[in-house]
Parts: structure tokens; C-alpha cells; sequence
């Protein structure tokens, strides 16, 4: 799920797996720089001091207008959308495509590392991350790669089962104590703050039906993979309410526009993208529908992440 702009742009004329390997792979990209946003004040107190924090699906890559090459960071994304709707005064956007659990205690390149972000006067978070964890690029590079082999069977899933478990499922379960340990550390610096996790939005087809060659993984291989973000997904919900967290589902909601879909439907764009984003991200309309997700969980959501997460 990590994605390098530079390396999505030089891609554009290359098809299939090749546009994959360099867009999707992990990549050696610098982190965040802090986008101030311009200022509405809400009305009271010192007004909204909002921190995104967050990989890829969260800068927005290719999306117009970039505001950050290294991170591939947009300032239509949906931290910049919401800030904007809830009228934050402070906001501070540190999300780089290529982050993994780590980049929240490291720096990405010349940036610092994106905890650094947050202080006690944070209002509110948003944290999405775990996707490159699981290692989503690579994941989707070799599956594109078998099902070119053997489109109708389901070769991918054969590959992360051959050891006689599950590889995918074991990365998601071993990500789970990586996004807990994150969330620990987004309550002790931002003690007073709204926390929410944010899930993935639908990659692929709710009902398992594949599209090769429009996205050429093989055709059983697409409920396997759409389970597997299904179960990427239900870790982080997990993980938000042991850390007494808002979780905002970002799934739900983009069900019905995945990147199979016709170029006016989707919201994720395929591994050939049609419109400004990165392969297999959403397109500004995708980052649209996530801030109204964040931002119904935040009217509608139970008031957990007020500096009340496990110690």
C-alpha cells in the first residue's frame, strides 16, 4: 500500500506488474513536512488543533494538488477536507506515503518522526496505519503477478498458503500489537485529544467477482484478497476498542466503487489509473468519501479517545 510518487509518475507509461513494482513496493520516501492549514476559527476556546497522522491512503498521492512531493501528500486528502469542514484552527498534517508503524517513532527520510506532531494541547487525531505493515504493495504486486499466469484459478492464494497457514492473516495478526503500541503512544502525548482510527476503504469487489485483465489478479484470488482486507480491517476495529478509541469504517461506505468499477464510479483507481492517484488508491473522490466517514464517526461516535486509552 506504500506507494512512491516519483516513481508512480515515471511509471505512467508502463503497464501491469511493472507500474505495481514501483508504485506499490516499499519505498525509500521522505517524511512529512507539517502543512499549515489556513485558519477558521471555531468559535471557542483556541479553536480545533487537529494532528493527522497516516500512510499513503491518508497523503492523498497524485491527488491535486500535491503539497509535498516526498510524501506524496495532496491538500485534498481527507485530513484536509475534514480540517477544513470542522473549522480547525490548528492542523497539522504529517501523514507520507511509505509510513509503516515504525515512521511514528522514526524519521522518514529528512522529517521528523510523526508522534513529534502531537502535544498536550492536540484536540483531535486521526491515525491511519498497518496496510504497509502487512505489506499490501508487495502483496498485490505478486498476486497481479501469478494471476497473469493463471487467470481463472487463484495462484495467490495457493502462494500465501503453501507453508499450510495463512502469511496474510499471521501479517495481520502480527500488526495488531505495532497499531496498539501506536495508539498507547498517541494517548500519553495527546492526552486530552479525540483519537480515531481510520480503516481502508473497499479495494476490490464486495461480491468476489474479479475484472482481470483490468486488474489482473486471477479470478478466486479476488475474495481471498478482499478477505484479507476485510480481516486487515477488523484487527484495527479491534484494536481501536481495546484502546477505547474511535474507529472510523471507512469500508462500509466506499462499498459499491472499488477499483473495478467504471471510471465514473470509482473511487479507487486500478493499477492503471485513469484519474490523478496512485494504483490501487483512491482518487479525490475516494479521499472524499473517507473525510465524510471520519467526520459522521466523529458527529456520531461514542466520545472514546479523550485521554482515557489503556496505560
Amino acid at each position: 500500500m506504500a506507494n512512491d510518487t516519483r516513481a508512480a509518475g515515471g511509471a505512467r507509461g508502463r503497464r501491469g506488474t511493472a507500474v505495481l513494482g514501483t508504485a506499490l513496493g516499499g519505498c525509500a520516501l521522505v517524511a512529512a513536512a507539517t502543512v499549515p492549514a489556513t485558519a477558521h476559527p471555531a468559535g471557542h476556546g483556541h479553536g480545533l488543533r487537529y494532528v493527522s497522522l497516516g500512510d499513503s491512503y491518508t497523503s492523498g498521492p497524485l491527488i491535486p494538488a500535491q503539497v509535498d512531493a516526498e510524501c506524496a501528500r495532496s491538500d485534498h486528502n481527507y485530513p484536509s477536507l475534514l480540517a477544513s469542514w470542522r473549522g480547525a484552527s490548528a492542523f497539522k498534517d504529517v501523514s507520507c506515503a511509505g509510513a509503516t508503524t515504525k515512521e511514528m517513532w522514526q524519521a522518514q527520510g529528512g522529517n521528523a518522526a510523526q508522534l513529534d506532531a502531537l502535544d498536550r494541547s492536540t484536540d483531535l487525531v486521526t491515525v491511519q496505519i498497518g496496510g504497509n505493515d502487512v505489506g499490501f504493495g508487495s502483496i498485490i504486486s505478486t498476486c497481479a503477478r501469478l494471476g497473469a499466469q493463471e487467470p481463472a484459478g487463484n495462484p495467490c492464494e495457493r502462494f500465501y498458503k503453501a507453508g499450510g497457514y495463512d502469511q496474510l492473516a499471521l501479517a495481520v495478526l502480527r500488526t495488531a500489537p505495532k497499531v496498539d503500541r501506536v495508539l498507547r503512544a498517541v494517548h500519553r502525548r495527546a492526552p486530552h485529544a479525540r483519537v480515531l482510527l481510520v480503516g481502508y476503504p473497499d479495494l476490490l469487489p464486495e461480491d468476489g467477482v474479479g475484472c482481470f485483465p483490468a486488474v489482473p489478479f486471477a479470478a478466486k484470488d479476488f475474495p481471498y484478497l478482499r478477505d484479507t482486507e476485510k480481516r486487515l480491517n477488523l484487527m484495527l476495529r479491534t484494536v481501536a476498542a481495546w484502546n477505547r478509541v474511535d474507529y472510523a469504517d471507512t469500508y462500509g461506505p466506499t462499498v459499491g466503487h472499488d477499483m473495478c468499477k467504471a471510471p465514473a464510479d470509482r473511487w479507487i483507481e486500478p493499477l492503471q489509473p485513469a484519474a490523478p492517484a496512485a494504483p490501487a488508491h483512491p482518487n479525490a473522490r475516494g479521499e472524499d468519501a473517507m473525510a465524510r466517514a471520519v467526520r459522521d464517526r466523529l458527529d456520531h461516535g461514542h466520545g472514546h479517545g479523550h485521554g482515557h486509552g489503556r496505560g
